[in-house]
């Protein structure tokens, strides 16, 4: 029998996902701390047909991120949070896990 996966490991999958396939890349693209609502549209609109999968899984990682405090959002402008900076500004390999753990440092 195939057990699926808890409410819980499922957010942290679809934030992991969008972390590193569509925000993280999409950040380095733009060289910028912030993008738009329309780019992250775009990012996500080309992974999912790469990807093969629905555009509801990134939609709800990003809700995700916001609620980590990774991601803050002011009206349709995206931004990170200002401990990841220095990871953009040397184009820097970021994956979910330092972004955690950098945000979460007191």
């Amino acid at each position: 029998m195939l057990s699926e996966k808890g409410k819980y490991a499922s957010a942290t999958e679809n934030r992991r996902f969008v972390w590193a396939e569509i925000v993280w890349p999409l950040i380095l693209e733009v060289n910028d701390v912030a993008f738009s609502l329309k780019q992250f549209q775009d990012k996500r609109d080309v992974i999912c047909k790469e990807k093969n999968i629905t555009i509801h899984v990134p939609s709800r990682g990003l809700v995700s991120l916001m609620q980590k405090g990774i991601i803050r959002k002011e009206g349709n402008i995206y931004s990170i949070h200002y401990k990841l900076i220095p990871y953009m500004r040397l184009k820097a390999t970021c994956d979910y896990a330092t972004a955690i753990h950098e945000v979460r440092l007191k």
